[in-house]
């Protein structure tokens, strides 16, 4: 990503919190003076509450398209260098299996701490009684969710487009999305390339859409924000500041615990060696809250600072860039856990699991563009019955988690270039510093 795209990122990022701020201001005001006032309901029932609907049923139109491209195509791009398959799969299994030990991490935190209880149970009733007829319109709510070993049966879809119109299937799209990716990854012919340039296609113009879309988001958030404040009042903040509290707690968990332990085990290095070497990325990603701005200096960091051979980690990084995505996953995962407990929505473990698939694939198929991670969440919310205009309460505070997150993302893809090479036969590792084709990494950046 160019300078000037990192600048409009951050631009857009300071006017959410802008828009969280003056939100949460008029809404603590009306809460604080005029609480019942007709003109306070005549505000958020005609201005509002249409403008933050709006701008919700244009994330969800676009929604399934753009997770189904990123995730066909995340998966598939893992076979662009066909004489490094066997790194591609490998690169594949260790994505998704150190993706969900961080989204258990995540769960088991917010679920320990418990960030979002303590709030106005009468209000959060109120808030859920009002939502339920809007977000059944916007993504067909409110079906009977399966339960028990039928939960898990039915994530595999005996029909694809009966399941893309459920909201209670998404679970379903995702999985026939891994799935068909991976056929991608394994099929090398002329055709399946073609096809896989038209998923390419099918992701440009619905990231394109959707940032289009994001730049509305902003005045969604004001919108969003005053509800929310109005009705609850002072006790937002309280359980704002718990919820930063448990989130950069669980990235932690992820960076200071599991990585050491992954590459002690798996990836025989050091870990305090490791970090000393990956400090220059670690800076830039927590500086720039962008991988893709700081794949250079990753690329640079593990061929001159690791050793790594240069095919494998140049594989593994452009890869990770878009694919490996630990911190997003993560923030995502305690994002929808701390709101259900909020608004006092019960989450079966049955639910908790679907939310655990959910955010590894996301973590895999998030877009790359300021508030990418926005769709994901939204549609998760709506998945458990939850009100996803509630995203709004943790916006305002994303900039400093952003950074955060994106500092792990990028760890996590050194870490994983880390493994894989331990991994590699010596032969393969000492052909790997031959030259080699740069790998094509779609324009994305982490959000």
């Amino acid at each position: 990503m160019d300078e000037a795209a990192r600048n409009k990122g951050f631009s857009l990022q300071w006017q959410m919190l802008a828009g969280f701020v003056v939100g949460l201001t008029l809404g603590l005001i009306a809460y604080s003076t005029s609480r019942d006032a007709a003109w306070v309901e005549t505000l958020t029932t005609y201005v509002t509450q249409p403008i933050g609907q709006i701008f919700l049923r244009l994330i969800f139109m676009l929604v399934i398209p753009l997770l189904f491209s990123a995730l066909v195509v995340g998966i598939s791009e893992m076979g662009e260098i066909r004489s490094l398959k066997r790194v591609g799969l490998r690169t594949l299994a260790y994505t998704i299996i150190v993706s969900a030990i961080a989204v258990a991490v995540s769960l088991a935190t917010v679920n320990l701490l418990k960030p979002g209880v303590g709030v106005d149970r009468a209000a959060a009733a109120t808030m859920l009684e009002d939502s339920a007829g809007r977000a059944s319109e916007i993504v067909k709510g409110g079906e009977e969710q399966p339960k028990g070993i039928d939960a898990f049966v039915n994530i595999i879809p005996n029909n694809l487009v009966e399941v893309m119109g459920s909201n209670s299937a998404i679970i379903s799209v995702m999985f026939f999305a891994l799935f068909f990716g991976i056929g991608l990854l394994l099929t090398d012919t002329p055709n399946s390339r073609s096809l896989q340039r038209g998923f390419e296609g099918l992701f440009d113009v619905t990231m394109r859409l959707i940032m289009i879309v994001i730049k509305l988001a902003p005045i969604a958030v004001a919108c969003f924000m005053f509800n929310l404040a109005a009705l609850f009042g002072w006790e937002l903040l309280v359980r704002l500041s718990a919820y930063v509290g448990v989130v950069l707690l669980a990235l932690g968990i992820q960076m200071f615990i599991v990585f050491p332990a992954l590459l002690a085990t798996l990836g025989r290095k050091n870990p305090l060696q490791f970090f000393r070497q990956t400090q220059e990325a670690s800076l830039m990603a927590f500086s720039t809250a962008s991988s893709n701005a700081t794949l250079p200096t990753s690329l640079r960091v593990a061929e001159e600072r690791l050793g790594l051979p240069r095919r494998i980690s140049r594989f593994v990084l452009t890869i990770g860039a878009t694919a490996n995505q630990n911190g997003t996953a993560m923030f995502e995962g305690v994002t929808v856990i701390f709101l259900a407990q909020f608004l006092g929505v019960e989450l079966s473990l049955t639910q908790q699991l679907m939310v655990m698939v959910m955010c590894i694939l996301g973590g895999i198929g998030t877009a790359g563009v300021p508030a990418g991670s926005l769709p994901v969440v939204a549609l998760i919310l709506a998945m458990v019955g939850i009100p996803p205009e509630a995203i709004a309460l943790v916006l305002g505070v994303d900039r400093l988690l952003d950074m955060c997150r994106t500092t792990l993302n990028v760890v996590g893809d050194l870490v994983a270039a880390q493994v894989i090479s331990a991994g590699e036969p010596a032969d393969d590792a000492a052909a790997s510093d031959q030259p080699s084709p740069v790998i094509a990494n779609r324009d994305t950046a982490q959000a």
